[in-house]
């Protein structure tokens, strides 16, 4: 147990660290853009030469001696570079936040059941009859689409690799033939809740 709690504390650290990182890198790169195209900016396109470039060398000389003041402040008063960590650290977390990958959500399809979904086909074609041959079975599923250039051996192939129980001789109007007895299938798969869908029997 104290194994798992480390390994999920090590994790939130982790994850705590490469937000901040992330979150680092990004104020950087967008503060140096900003910065870059502000000094960029002051380039007069009416001029060339050196009169041209003088707008961005005074623009640069500004950033070093800003950046020297304030090298200055914050040697003269440290209390100062927690204020500037500080604000730097929210920064990051901030954009830290825009940098991570969304999270995935979980898969909630339900997962596809082939032999319930020929079960409760069954049931729909059988209703409340105590057997049903295949070839009413196969004619249903040929007349919604599935099933096509299908034989009844085909479909009782597919039906017993799902384990449902086809009995060969189910007489039905004075007709013996392969069927499924509503009984069987009883025993086989308990009566539950579940939407008949062909195509799950196409599938298998």
């Amino acid at each position: 147990m104290n194994r798992h709690l480390l390994a999920a504390d090590t994790a939130a650290r982790h994850g705590l660290a490469q937000r901040l990182a992330d979150g680092s890198r990004s104020v950087y790169r967008r503060r140096a853009d900003a910065l870059t195209a502000w000094v960029a900016a002051g380039r007069r396109e009416d001029l060339t030469g050196l009169r041209a470039a003088l707008g961005p060398l005074v623009r640069l000389a500004l950033l070093l001696a800003a950046a020297g003041l304030t090298y200055r402040a914050a040697r003269a008063a440290p209390w100062l570079m927690w204020i500037l960590a500080g604000g730097w650290a929210l920064a990051a977390w901030r954009a830290g936040a825009r940098e991570q990958p969304p999270a995935e959500e979980p898969d909630t399809a339900p997962e596809e059941d082939p032999a319930g979904a020929a079960v409760a086909l069954l049931r729909e074609v059988l209703g409340d009859r105590p057997a049903v041959h295949l070839s009413e079975v196969l004619a249903h599923l040929q007349k919604h689409g599935q099933g096509e250039g299908w034989k009844v051996a085909d479909l009782r192939v597919r039906l017993e690799a799902l384990g449902v129980p086809v009995d060969p001789k189910v007489k039905l109007r004075g007709v013996p033939t392969r069927g499924v007895r509503a009984a069987d299938l009883d025993a086989h798969f308990p009566a539950r809740e579940t939407s008949p869908s062909p195509a799950q029997v196409d599938a298998a």
